[in-house]
């Protein structure tokens, strides 16, 4: 447990459904506040993040190299066939996310965010290692994409634990006026992560052969999966568990009636409102970031006809910008709210979207360019804001548990569905603009959540005392 001092209580204000008519928020029945160690701050944000760039390195790769994955796993004269049983195989481990996180969340909140979040980096990295290891259609049939399906069902139900596991983690350590800028470092290091699979596919699309690539270099990126997991492992092992945390099981300790016991019916019928919340501002952030991150690749290549390498490249950039805005945007949500740089994201998209696309279907290298550019950054709204502001929504006896729930029915249903779904409308009506509608109408779902949603910034979680920062003359 970190090193704390406590100060005198203090009371804050909790805003209404709309954000206005601030009225009084209930506090820890012993009112002190927890002064952070920047230190131990510092270390748990950082191992968070790189913890999560690992596992969405794992993640991301599947769809960085889907279209050679289509010819190696399901043989057919039909590349919009290949494209959609590729993405089938890709959403199918977002469809067992949600057990992933009714396992790991309640397990997060009775036994520790830090156990936890080991556990599912080690399960993660395994999943994508064997992928690495099946052999192809060619050689065993049918087996081939059976083993793919079960290798992905082991990711998706691990990294049903991640994301707010991490969001969690980072939140509960950081003080009350930090948590947007030091949470925008976990979607840096997704970003990162993703840029770390897309830049290798990249490289090897640009030096090996088309059929070096489907018979053996598609391998390579998987197989660097075990190293970096048993990286990721020791990183996560060597955190230690959160203030909220750490003080639940303190008060255990004294009170055997109050040790965590967490059922599924208490993260759902307790905190229903916020999980309504939780899955409208998820599925606008998922929708988008999958849309972009994910399915833009093979748009390109698969519908536009792009140059595979040069699509891959401008998707790289687009993350590297996203990855310098990163920290700037969360520092922003600090001092003007989540919900206004939220909502700005909701109009964006609302209004870009279709501009945006017909850049990129004017297949120019700058149009393409433009246009990815500024949903990237539509994009960071989302992706900076999100990891301080989802954590809130629930209490700590709770949060583990109920954000996982509520995180991955969202992604399950409408995040990772993306792909295969904007696939199927395209090949069935023709209409190529169809990812333009998609985020529209994700937009006004978020726009939705946004307006009914309580404001955060410089405020406690729910059910923790005020975190502050130490004061310059303290040590």
């Amino acid at each position: 447990m970190p090193t704390a001092q406590h100060v005198g209580p203090r009371t804050p204000a909790a805003p209404s459904p709309t954000g206005t008519d601030p009225a009084p928020a209930a506090t820890p029945a012993d009112g002190a506040a927890t002064v952070t160690d920047p230190a131990l701050v510092k270390r748990a944000v950082k191992a968070a993040a790189l913890g999560n760039a690992m596992e969405w390195f794992d993640f991301g790769v599947y769809s960085y190299i889907a279209v050679t994955l289509g010819k190696v796993f399901f043989p057919s004269g039909n590349p919009t066939a290949q494209l959609l049983s590729t993405f089938g195989a890709f959403a199918a481990a977002f469809l067992i996310r949600p057990l992933g996180g009714m396992v790991f969340g309640p397990l997060g909140d009775r036994v520790g965010r830090q156990k936890v979040l080991a556990l599912t980096m080690i399960m993660m990295a395994a999943g994508t290692f064997a992928i690495g290891l099946i052999p192809s259609y060619a050689t065993i049939g049918v087996w081939a994409p059976v083993l793919l399906l079960a290798a992905r069902l082991v990711q998706g139900f691990s990294t049903g634990g991640e994301y707010a596991g991490a969001a969690t983690f980072i939140a509960e350590y950081a003080p009350d006026k930090k948590r947007g800028f030091l949470g925008s470092w976990l979607e840096f290091g997704t970003l990162a992560g993703y840029i770390g699979g897309a830049g290798l596919v990249t490289l090897m699309t640009a030096l090996l052969s088309s059929d070096d690539l489907q018979s053996w270099g598609w391998r390579i990126p998987f197989l660097i999966a075990g190293p970096m997991g048993l990286i990721g492992l020791y990183l996560r092992t060597r955190l230690e568990e959160t203030p909220a945390f750490a003080a639940q099981l303190a008060k255990a300790h004294e009170d055997e009636r109050a040790r965590p016991k967490v059922r599924i019916r208490d993260l759902v019928t307790g905190q229903w409102r916020a999980l309504l919340l939780c899955v409208g501002l998820v599925l606008v952030f998922n929708v988008t970031d999958y849309m972009l991150l994910s399915y833009m690749p093979s748009y390109l290549t698969g519908e536009l006809e792009y140059d595979e390498t040069h699509g891959l490249l401008v998707v790289l950039v687009v993350m590297a910008l996203m990855m310098c805005a990163q920290p700037f945007v969360g520092a922003l949500t600090d001092r003007v709210g989540r919900r206004p740089v939220i909502a700005a994201g909701c109009a964006g998209f609302l209004l870009l979207s279709i501009p945006a696309l017909l850049l990129i279907r004017n297949g120019s290298l700058w149009a393409i360019g433009l246009g990815m550019a500024a949903l990237g950054l539509l994009l960071v709204c989302f992706t900076a804001s999100m990891p301080a502001t989802l954590p809130a929504l629930f209490p700590t006896p709770v949060r583990y548990g109920s954000l996982s729930i509520g995180f991955n029915v969202s992604v399950s249903i409408f995040g990772g569905t993306t792909p295969l779904v904007v696939t199927a409308l395209i090949g069935a009506t023709g209409d190529v603009m169809v990812p333009a509608y998609y985020m529209m109408a994700a937009a006004v779902i978020g726009g939705v959540a946004v307006w009914y949603l309580q404001e955060s910034a410089g405020r406690p979680l729910p059910g923790s005392p005020p975190s502050l920062e130490p004061r310059p003359d303290r040590p």
